[in-house]
């Protein structure tokens, strides 16, 4: 790995996934500002407040609404990167995100709790197209690294939503708005950085400026049989049928990948994860912990993560995938079964807090060592090129989809279950744990035919 290669990558994972991961957590904090801002917004227009279930409902749609945003963005991604390339799609985003941050930072100013919705909305229209990108194109543990800085970005907004700083009634439309610094650096630096060769070549037909770019990114002046290299995929990929998401669905002969692409990419999110990201602060008041030390326990868990997605991206290479996703997997599992009985228990044992924090470590540990970033490579480790845009399309869409769904129901099922609602998020863990052991080869350093042999 050069130096010109590693940097862009991070380049690239700092604008896209880091802003992810800030935006997941971002709304945790400042949920009771944000709750009374569309309450006193309500009886300013209307003579009376909301009522707890509209309120809720609302305050709901606020989170989730960020997913499908991602989801109209990861569908655009491959028209919009053939036409423009990385770097294009990158620099074009960052409008997006300036236009998010506006909306949400104006919205009390204005009194429009509308505008925080649309600022959500178009901030995840710019993560499904950038950080799908940027997980589609990296393999092994640099396909790990924008992992990391999903788990950085969710530190970032664990540390400004501390009280001290940015998590109070005065500055939460400011902590909203704090994501288009990220993007505006990315688009600074990205000049630094030539386009990506394959685009050049494949795309473009540009073999100067394919040539140009391979010089900086591998450090070398021969870089011909690269070029060779390229220009029989150029070939291969003009004479290949790109396989639409309607005949990859009917395609017999790769009916168990699809299906392993379903599987993981939805538990991923079914896991219990985005739970615990939108409504960390909500799950810890429910276990007992005092108000007060509640940001600063976050912020523990935060740093935690970083540590366990740093583990996982330094041993994918030597462990490979099917270890790290299934242990992941099952310790989420444990950990979900741990918060329902911590949360059962605490009436008469109040030590039992003190669980419901170390499960909760857990869950966000498991997810960041495998499933947070593993799908995404074994996605593209089962597919041929015919077949796997229209499986990063299967999957992303169920990324998404999982994920708008989690973040619109969990206050509803947390009322209506209580403490028994993690035992749901258990039960797909382990069930998704179960299908890989079972059905998913190993893909380290295997080709497509031979997990395609294996798969048979």
């Amino acid at each position: 790995l050069t130096f010109p290669l590693v940097s862009v990558t991070l380049l690239v994972s700092f604008g896209s996934s880091m802003l992810y991961g800030y935006n997941l957590a971002v709304v945790n904090s400042p949920a009771v500002y944000i709750k009374a801002f569309y309450n006193a917004t309500w009886s300013q227009r209307y003579g009376h407040g909301l009522a707890s279930g509209p309120l809720t409902l609302l305050y709901s749609l606020t989170v989730s609404i960020f997913a499908l945003g991602g989801l109209v963005g990861s569908l655009l991604v491959g028209v919009l990167t053939e036409r423009y390339g990385r770097n294009g799609v990158l620099s074009r985003s960052t409008l997006l995100v300036l236009l998010a941050s506006s909306f949400m930072g104006l919205s009390r100013e204005l009194g429009s709790p509308e505008m925080v919705i649309v600022g959500r909305s178009i901030m995840g229209l710019h993560s499904g197209r950038c950080h799908l990108d940027c997980e589609a194109n990296l393999r092994g543990f640099l396909g790990l690294v924008p992992s990391i800085f999903i788990c950085l970005g969710v530190f970032f907004a664990q540390v400004l939503s501390l009280p001290e700083l940015l998590g109070n009634d005065r500055f939460w439309p400011l902590f909203l708005s704090v994501g288009v610094v990220p993007s505006s650096l990315q688009l600074l630096l990205l000049h630094c950085f030539p386009e990506s060769p394959r685009y050049l070549l494949i795309e473009r037909n540009d073999i100067f400026g394919a040539t140009a770019a391979l010089h900086r990114f591998l450090g070398t002046p021969n870089v011909q049989n690269v070029i060779e290299e390229m220009k029989e995929e150029q070939q291969s990929l003009s004479s290949i049928e790109m396989v639409s998401v309607w005949q990859l669905l009917w395609d017999r002969s790769v009916r168990w990948q699809t299906l392993s692409v379903v599987v993981v990419n939805a538990g991923m999110q079914l896991s219990g994860i985005d739970a615990i990201w939108f409504y960390t602060n909500t799950i810890f008041e429910n276990a007992g912990i005092p108000a007060s030390q509640i940001p600063y326990t976050i912020m523990g868990t935060g740093a935690t993560e970083v540590i366990a997605g740093l583990i996982g991206c330094f041993t994918i290479e030597k462990l490979g995938r099917r270890p790290l996703i299934i242990t992941g997997f099952c310790t989420m599992g444990l950990c979900s079964a741990g918060i329902t009985i911590s949360l059962l228990l605490q009436a008469a044992l109040p030590w039992m807090r003190y669980v419901s924090v170390t499960c909760v470590v857990g869950i966000i540990a498991g997810f960041c060592m495998g499933p947070a970033g593993i799908p995404f490579l074994m996605t593209a480790e089962l597919f041929t090129q015919s077949h796997r845009p229209s499986a990063y399309i299967v999957g992303g869409s169920l990324n998404w989809l999982c994920n708008f769904t989690i973040g619109f129901i969990f206050p509803f099922l947390q009322m209506s279950t209580g403490a028994f609602c993690n035992l749901i998020f258990c039960g797909i863990c382990f069930l998704v744990a179960l299908y890989v052991y079972f059905i998913v080869p190993e893909t380290k350093n295997k080709t497509f035919m031979e997990i395609s042999h294996i798969f048979a």
